[in-house]
């Protein structure tokens, strides 16, 4: 294996500036999702179910796991706590026999509506130090 070059000034710099924004990203969104009645991993799941990978705005329970990087457990627990509330509704998938898919509700919806549009700026902030960062 050939020797690394050990990070410039420049690197560092880039590595700083990334956690940085993420941070900064990642604190916006989560004091949006305080302010609007959710949690940042409620907001993640309504978000996550409505750009299902299938393009039918459900999820099954793995694809949620693989897509939030949470475990099974959390995920469904999650998934009950949001029904709860009314945000989602669990379904048979109808393509998997015994298999259940994610959906959102109305009121699901209305807050996931809420929150992507209050982070738009924030959204497109941080789009734009990561393309200075190229």
């Amino acid at each position: 294996m050939a020797p690394t070059k050990p990070p410039t000034s420049q690197d560092y710099a880039r590595a700083a500036a990334l956690r940085e924004a993420l941070r900064r990203f990642q604190r916006r969104s989560d004091d949006c999702a305080t302010a609007n009645g959710l949690t940042a991993r409620t907001y993640q799941l309504l978000l996550m179910v409505k750009t299902a990978r299938a393009g039918k705005e459900q999820a099954g329970l793995g694809e949620l796991e693989e897509r939030l990087q949470l475990g099974k457990s959390t995920i469904t627990e999650l998934v009950l706590r949001s029904e709860k509330r009314g945000l989602v509704r669990r379904e048979l998938d109808r393509e998997r026999p015994g298999a259940i898919s994610v959906a959102l509700t109305p009121a699901g919806e209305k807050q996931l509506q809420v929150m992507v549009t209050e982070l738009g700026d924030e959204r497109r902030r941080l789009v734009d130090i990561l393309s200075s960062l190229r």
